[in-house]
Formats: structure tokens, C-alpha cells, sequence
């Protein structure tokens, strides 16, 4: 899928390992660590500025991260695509990944998100194609369009307790 995309920004995170690991092999992709997602909505704005059409990689858990930001993305109406893999879904079991996974789809909507989902693996590369065309076309208003990758897609992670 050839989208014009050039910059992904991303909090490292294993139900995007296989992404990220590609977008550093590809050398027409920058590939920038973040150390925190709210990093990435400014420096997916910053892009934009100068002709760059991006993407910002997160975690369910990171969608709290990103709610302030989001508001600048909102005002200034800016293209912003970000791909959340989920947490707090079937399977889950570490009990800190419930409260946004449930709650990311409504946060985002909220704060002005376009919301699509992607539930089997078949469904990722079309809903992502659509979320890229969404973002960054001007006749519809430049906006910001996520995209939730199932927990199901991306596999469950075991958390294991650690007893003192």
C-alpha cells in the first residue's frame, strides 16, 4: 500500500513490533521513537507543515496519553492518523489495560476522532488505507482518524503478577 506515508511515530509496544521493525527497514521511512504518544500528535502536526504525511503508533493505554494534544488537533485541523493496537479486550489479563481499553474509542470520538476499527486481520490493511485517505484530504477537513486493531488481531499478552 503505497499511501505517501514517510514518518511513524511510535511508544515502542510488542502489538506493533512487526510494524515498527519494517518501517526502519524501509529506507524511504523515518521511524521515531516517542516517550510518551502525546509527542507524536505535535510532531505529526510539525510534519504536516512541512509536507510529510505521518502516522503515530500506540497502545490503548496511550490514548489517555494523547487527550490534551488531541485538542490542538482538533483547533488547528490538522491530518492526524493514529493505529492503536488494544488492550482490555477478550483475553485480557492484566487488570491496568481494562479501564482504556474500554474507553478508548468513546475518549477519541469525544475529542473529535474519527473512529474505525479493524477486528480481523483481513480488515487492517483496508481500514488503515481508508483512515490515511480520511486524515489528509482536504476536501473532507483535514481531521484526526484512528484506527483500533483488535486485541484479537494483535494477540493476547499474558501478565504475570509479581509477589513481594
Amino acid at each position: 500500500m503505497d499511501s505517501g506515508v514517510t514518518q511513524v511515530a511510535y511508544v515502542p509496544d510488542a502489538g506493533h513490533k512487526r510494524l515498527i521493525e519494517l518501517c526502519h527497514a524501509e529506507p524511504r521511512m523515518r521511524a521515531v521513537p516517542l516517550t510518551s504518544e502525546e509527542e507524536g500528535v505535535g510532531l505529526t502536526a510539525g510534519a504536516w507543515l512541512g509536507g510529510v504525511k505521518s502516522v503515530v503508533l500506540m497502545q490503548s493505554s496511550g490514548v489517555g496519553n494523547v487527550v490534551n494534544a488531541l485538542a490542538m488537533a482538533r483547533e488547528c485541523r490538522f491530518p492526524l492518523v493514529m493505529l492503536v493496537t488494544m488492550r482490555g479486550e477478550d483475553g485480557e489479563t492484566n487488570p491496568w489495560q481494562l479501564p482504556m481499553g474500554g474507553a478508548a474509542a468513546a475518549v477519541l470520538e469525544a475529542m473529535g476522532a474519527e473512529v474505525h476499527r479493524a477486528d480481523k486481520p483481513e480488515d487492517v490493511a483496508p481500514t488503515v488505507r481508508t483512515a490515511i485517505v480520511r486524515a489528509y484530504d482536504a476536501h473532507a477537513g483535514e481531521t484526526a482518524v484512528a484506527v483500533l486493531v483488535a486485541q484479537l488481531v494483535i494477540g493476547v499478552k499474558r501478565f504475570v503478577e509479581v509477589s513481594g
